[in-house]
């Protein structure tokens, strides 16, 4: 008998490729999401969830819940026994997070606090969390171990994942028999390998890569490159850019960790290696095909020069190290965005 999994947000990016790797690890996952991030398909199903269906040939238990709802949590976990929980779910913009702080405080917060007492409630004790460099704030040091100092965070967002591990941190010290590992993710990108699930953006897309995937596919005109001035390899600012399906592996090694007793565990989930915003840029195109049309822009507030990780404990303790490396990123990346050149809504990848 397989272990189920709860996944909750787990029709988002990041969320949808994990439940891929999950099944094909030969668990059972429970996927629950409100659709902040996910667009509807057929049946009420989320579309990124009806095409794991047809890429696996398999059938995913789905509910339509918000984290805040929670009567519907707990009859959740009346109805299944999980032996562990995987949580993604939360509002991810950083910008919209400085426009809107209490909205952020209050979504992240009060459902990853429902979440770990309706767990409790359950005697369910293991969780895996998904959490982001961001907690580290501007970097003392790099590359970024686990040990660099946290909590400095630059915007509300990362607050409330900072603040959330300190939770989780606190309630395992509290209660011996949980365990949880929190991954800290650095720049996550790409796409399953099918072009069938991908980042999908609602609205202007946030994050780099998916916004010179749009420039390059016709939706955008041009990419602002926020400053040229940095300390860096060519001015502009150096990341950590990390394949999905790697970043997915990463908590599949990390649910087997669970099983140590391991109490609470944090690492890093990067490559250890920094690429600027013109390298990406050159990559998406040799990967395209395509001239993606930039201009230089005055650098953004809360922009640092460069950010990367040594990723070092994850591979001494989860066995676990990124495999993909920036053109297969990209190579991805691209087969998604032009199968699917309006995301999920009217994407041919059926």
């Amino acid at each position: 008998m397989s272990e189920t999994v709860l996944v909750t947000g787990g029709a988002g990016y990041i969320g949808s490729h994990c439940v891929v790797e999950l099944i094909e690890a030969g668990y059972q996952p429970v996927v629950v999401d409100n659709f902040s991030n996910a667009v509807r398909g057929d049946g009420g199903v989320p579309e990124s969830i009806r095409r794991i269906e047809k890429i696996l040939d398999t059938s995913i238990e789905f509910h339509e819940l918000d984290l805040l709802d929670r009567p519907g949590l707990e009859k959740l976990f009346k109805k299944h026994s999980f032996s562990a929980v995987m949580h993604f779910a939360g509002l991810k913009a950083v910008g919209e997070s400085v426009e809107q702080p209490l909205r952020y405080y209050r979504v992240n917060l009060t459902a990853s606090m429902n979440l770990l007492e309706v767990m409790q409630a359950h005697r369910v004790h293991d969780l895996v969390f998904s959490s982001s460099a961001t907690v580290y704030g501007d970097p003392q040091h790099l590359p970024i171990d686990e040990q660099h100092p946290v909590g400095g965070c630059t915007n509300p967002y990362g607050k409330t994942k900072y603040f959330i591990e300190e939770m989780i941190k606190d309630h395992c010290k509290a209660e011996k028999n949980w365990n949880a590992v929190l991954l800290r993710y650095f720049n996550p990108i790409g796409a399953h390998a099918s072009g069938r699930i991908g980042e999908d953006p609602q609205g202007i897309p946030n994050n780099l890569l998916p916004y010179v995937a749009q420039v390059a596919i016709g939706r955008r005109e041009c990419l602002s490159v926020f400053g040229n001035d940095y300390d860096t390899v060519d001015g502009t600012g150096v990341r950590d850019y990390i394949h999905v399906v790697d970043l997915a592996k990463g908590h599949i090694a990390a649910l087997k960790k669970l099983k140590d007793n391991c109490g609470c565990k944090v690492y890093n989930l990067g490559t250890g290696h920094g690429y600027s915003v013109l390298q990406m840029v050159k990559a998406m195109e040799k990967a395209s095909g395509k001239e993606i049309l930039y201009k230089i822009a005055p650098r953004r507030g809360g922009d640092i020069a460069s950010c990367y990780a040594d990723p070092r404990l994850a591979e001494k303790e989860l066995g676990w190290k990124a495999e993909f490396d920036l053109e297969r990123m990209c190579e991805d990346l691209w087969r998604w965005q032009s199968m699917n050149p309006t995301g999920f809504s009217r994407g041919t990848a059926s």
